[in-house]
């Protein structure tokens, strides 16, 4: 069963080839984060647990490494030790995350697409982001993404308003847990 973990040097080659996959794909733009990762990482085993440890560091305001960056704690969804995806919780919100990025983002690499994972990833945040102390959590998504629309309304997203050509729903990250796990969301 696959799981939320902190980021591991351990997972290495598997977050790598996630990357490439991210890379190859021509059905979706290719992800912020992999644009993001160190260079050295990509390619040197002894430089993978710095990058590591820049993404953990980023969990406190000292570890942001540029303008326009929030705390964010960035998680891993594994299994079995494949990474499948990745998801970013921003601890708060600047104007720009309030109309285009939210408090949630995440990412299923293409071969893992359609299983669920994302929905799955997306409740297992949920209590995350509450610990965080984030009561709702807004997610925002392109208005084309069909896909991610459902997982965000499969956790009890609500429709707010349309910003440019983003939707943006919030989500409850305390209550209705147990609707939502039973498919039964509001």
């Amino acid at each position: 069963m696959a799981e939320l973990l902190d980021p591991a040097a351990e997972l290495r080659v598997s977050f790598l080839e996630a990357v490439a996959e991210f890379r190859a794909d021509r059905e979706y733009p290719v992800p912020w984060f992999v644009t993001d990762i160190d260079p050295e990482a990509l390619t040197e085993a002894s430089a993978f647990p710095g990058y590591v440890a820049r993404v953990l560091g980023e969990r406190e305001l000292s570890g942001v490494r540029a303008d326009g960056f929030v705390a964010q704690t960035t998680l891993w969804w594994v299994e079995d030790a494949h990474v499948l995806g990745r998801l970013a919780i921003r601890h708060y919100l600047t104007p720009k995350l309030e109309r285009l990025g939210g408090h949630i983002g995440y990412d299923v690499r293409p071969g893992a697409r359609r299983r669920g994972h994302a929905t799955a990833m997306l409740a297992a945040a949920r209590p995350v982001a509450a610990a965080l102390g984030v009561e709702e959590a807004l997610l925002t998504c392109a208005a084309t993404n069909t896909a991610s629309r459902r997982v965000i309304e499969a956790n009890g997203g609500r429709f707010v308003d349309t910003s440019g050509d983003r939707l943006r729903y919030v989500v409850p990250t305390r209550q209705g847990m147990d609707e939502v796990r039973s498919g039964r969301s509001s």
